[in-house]
């Protein structure tokens, strides 16, 4: 599509009156925001990485916010970020709890470097895993706690209090050992789904969007605030883009960007805009980047 006047004069608005240039960058989502998946392949729309592309040669800082943790980030589509970056990606992952750099090391593996964590308390993870005896208690059973430790190499961790399960990630020890287990290391989110039969588990792992624990007011706003200060950037005079009610960075940011259909409650501090899907959000960064590039 082509960008309506509107939206034109919005992003036209932002640079001249938030010093978008100067000083604002841009701050997505991923799934379902700036990535497309067709017939189950994840990618990255020719549209976002040339927007992509070209603000990074003008100077303004790109950040990825996800919920992903940074092992799933780096095996789907971490590299082909990292093609079109040729340097270190900011990026925020696990609803703000783990912030860091998605890059390559010098044999050409993709790797992630730490910039900040904001791990659960142990008081957190027991009140979480109080919740979960009390289901168990009522007869529940069909219970899986996903965790997610600081050191990124560990990934992602399954449990469930059922024995007989094949999935060979999905560990079931008693809550007790559980407990003692992330009391022994820096947690930095749980998610627990509940209801949901053990074959169906790695289809139906991420569909629901409820349930997921971090620290104390830890999440995607908090996340893109801290990146904010340590890349130096202001995000009132940035650009935000995402598309569930996970991303309150949207209402952090300058110009909110919200892109599908869902009914999302969060306004951009100066304007919103809506978009169809991540194509013309693509379309919307490379508007954005003649802007920049025909400013004085």
């Amino acid at each position: 599509m082509a960008l309506t006047a509107e939206i034109q004069q919005d992003l036209k608005d932002l640079i001249e009156t938030l010093h978008f240039k100067e000083s604002g960058g841009v701050i997505t989502d991923l799934d379902g925001t700036a990535l497309h998946e067709d017939q189950g392949k994840i990618l990255i729309p020719k549209t976002v990485e040339l927007g992509y592309k070209r603000l990074l040669d003008l100077g303004r800082p790109f950040v990825l916010n996800t919920l992903r943790f940074p092992q799933s980030v780096l095996r789907t589509f971490g590299r082909d970020w990292y093609r079109v970056s040729h340097a270190p990606i900011p990026t925020v992952t696990l609803n703000g709890s783990l912030l860091g750099y998605v890059t390559q090391e010098p044999g050409g593996e993709m790797s992630f470097e730490e910039i900040a964590a904001y791990p659960l308390s142990h008081q957190e993870i027991d009140q979480t895993l109080d919740g979960v005896e009390k289901l168990l208690e009522n007869g529940l059973k069909e219970i899986l706690v996903f965790y997610y430790p600081r050191d990124w190499r560990v990934g992602e961790v399954i449990w469930t209090p059922v024995a007989d399960v094949s999935a060979s990630s999905v560990t079931a020890v008693e809550t007790g050992k559980l407990r003692d287990q992330l009391h022994a290391e820096d947690i930095c989110m749980i998610f627990l789904l509940l209801n949901i039969a053990q074959e169906k588990l790695m289809a139906y792992q991420h569909t629901r969007r409820d349930n997921f624990v971090t620290h104390a007011n830890v999440d995607k706003l908090f996340g893109a605030q801290r990146m904010a200060e340590f890349l130096k950037f202001d995000l009132a005079a940035s650009i935000g883009a995402g598309d569930t009610e996970l991303d309150r960075f949207l209402a952090g940011v300058g110009l909110a960007v919200l892109v599908g259909n869902l009914p999302l409650p969060f306004r951009g501090m100066a304007a919103t805009i809506r978009l169809a899907d991540s194509s013309e959000l693509g379309e919307l960064l490379f508007e954005v980047a003649d802007l920049i590039a025909g400013v004085n």
